[in-house]
């Protein structure tokens, strides 16, 4: 069984308007964010194998910020293809996975995340699902795990095993 984590990039900023859309850094809130995912995802226990994470510095500093709570784990690849792809082409990059690793944390933009979620989700929760559909905000994470190789990963392949957004888990910090 393979495990796929589909993380959309905490908030940006948008205080310095003379930034390319590439180098916006996090806002605060984002920053917040990666606190309460980086507990989420430690809480999971094994690291991804795999994280492919796109060159934009948003989620490039998303990933910086909630890897010390992963400990080690697998190879990280900085992937300029995430960072203007759509679904169809995160779809493809994930098709390139080799069969060595089992758990994939891809960190990239919406509105290919959710679409590629949406896209691969065919069974789970429908709950969940109808969250997804509802809004895949900045620092939310679906997890969705599959069988079979990634070369052979397909629509409507994958299980939708959980959806958590930031402010559910900062509220349940805070419980």
């Amino acid at each position: 069984m393979r495990k796929l984590l589909l993380l959309r990039h905490a908030k940006s900023s948008w205080d310095d308007t003379s930034l390319d859309d590439h180098d916006r850094p996090l806002a605060a809130r984002g920053r917040r964010a990666t606190v309460a995912i980086a507990g989420h995802l430690a809480a999971l226990g094994r690291p991804p194998d795999l994280v492919l994470c796109s060159t934009a510095r948003r989620t490039v500093e998303t990933w910086k910020r909630i890897a010390p709570a992963l400990g080690p784990g697998g190879a990280v690849e900085l992937d300029e293809r995430i960072y203007a792809a759509g679904a169809v082409q995160l779809l493809r990059r994930l098709r390139e996975v080799g069969d060595e690793s089992s758990r994939v944390l891809l960190i990239g933009h919406n509105p290919a995340i959710e679409d590629l979620t949406l896209t691969l989700v065919g069974s789970g929760d429908t709950r969940l699902r109808r969250r997804v559909a509802k809004k895949y905000p900045t620092g939310a994470l679906a997890t969705m795990c599959f069988d079979g190789t990634w070369a052979d990963l397909r629509g409507g392949a994958g299980e939708l095993t959980a959806f958590v957004r930031p402010k559910d888990l900062e509220r349940a910090e805070g419980a």
